[in-house]
């Protein structure tokens, strides 16, 4: 399992601090989901029309319009805010990822998230939360063979580049396993795709200052109320089978969503999903689950619950 956590934040927001607050507190919360690795990917607003290499191995790499930084261990280990923070309070984007590997190797960078992946136009850089099955992604969609060894970059891959919805949720309904996913197209930087498939959980909040945030576990947020000044107006559970595209101008809105049916395996259903939830939490989650469950013996073909 991994961490995700994020930030959009509101151009009318009067108080950058606090938000920034709530961003590395959040981090702190998903080291729970994952240690192996952690990293986040400052965005500047710039928006960027040409790619250019990013060398995965990399700890700190700065790219046009976007920071990412990131390293072994736990997020506590990795963040840096004497020379992050400042980065960060002006940050119209953040995304954040802690992992606890399952596909790829745990010592390489290249395999930590976020991940930028190069593509058409500037590429995009994201964050994933999962296990999904990477060789049939690839073989489905032609996809390059990957720079590391991980099945968040054949994700990101074969996302990256597909602005219409229907594009993007052809992806996403091709996936087979746990997925939860964050990214920014690095040409259009002033919007967040969200998604979550099958299982992985994924919650999107709003705070007072309209801020929206989003995280793996509805209860960091309850932990954010409590050690920061930022005050929540919601916090949302997505549903499976959701997409939401939510663009920043001139308060952070959805512009555009779509649900479809995801599909996992019969072992994904195992209790480390909800690692970290309240009883309360993982119970009300598990009954609104409405995901397909590909069987053996069903050609291939999903079965529904």
């Amino acid at each position: 399992m991994c961490g995700l956590f994020g930030l959009l934040r509101s151009p009318a927001a009067a108080h950058p601090e606090k938000a920034s607050d709530a961003f590395v507190v959040l981090g702190m919360l998903a080291e729970e989901r994952g240690d192996d690795s952690a990293g986040v990917a400052l965005f500047t607003g710039r928006p960027v029309t040409r790619d250019a290499p990013v060398p995965l191995e990399a700890g700190d790499i700065s790219v046009d319009g976007c920071r990412i930084v990131k390293g072994r261990g736990r997020f506590s280990r990795v963040w840096r805010p004497d020379l992050l923070l400042p980065l960060l309070d002006c940050a119209p984007v953040a995304i954040g990822h802690t992992r606890r590997a399952t596909q790829g190797g745990r010592e390489r960078l290249a395999d930590a998230g976020p991940l930028a992946v190069p593509g058409p136009g500037a590429g995009i850089v994201g964050a994933h939360n999962g296990d999904v099955e990477a060789a049939a992604l690839r073989e489905r969609f032609a996809l390059p063979r990957g720079r590391g060894g991980s099945d968040s970059e054949a994700i990101l891959q074969a996302l990256v580049g597909r602005r219409e919805v229907a594009a993007v949720v052809e992806v996403l309904q091709a996936l087979v396993g746990r997925a939860a996913l964050a990214w920014v197209d690095r040409a259009r930087p002033d919007r967040v795709h969200l998604a979550r498939a099958a299982l992985s959980p994924l919650v999107v909040a709003i705070d007072t200052e309209q801020n929206m945030y989003w995280a793996s576990n509805p209860r960091w947020f309850r932990e954010v109320r409590r050690c920061t000044s930022v005050e929540f107006a919601s916090a949302v559970m997505l549903r499976e089978g959701t997409y939401l595209e939510i663009s920043c101008t001139p308060v952070p809105h959805i512009s555009a969503r779509a649900e479809f049916v995801p599909t996992a395996r019969p072992c994904d259903l195992e209790e480390g999903v909800w690692e970290g939830f309240t009883a309360a939490d993982r119970d009300r989650d598990r009954a609104e689950l409405r995901h397909a469950v590909r069987k053996s013996g069903t050609g291939g073909f999903p079965a529904l619950r």
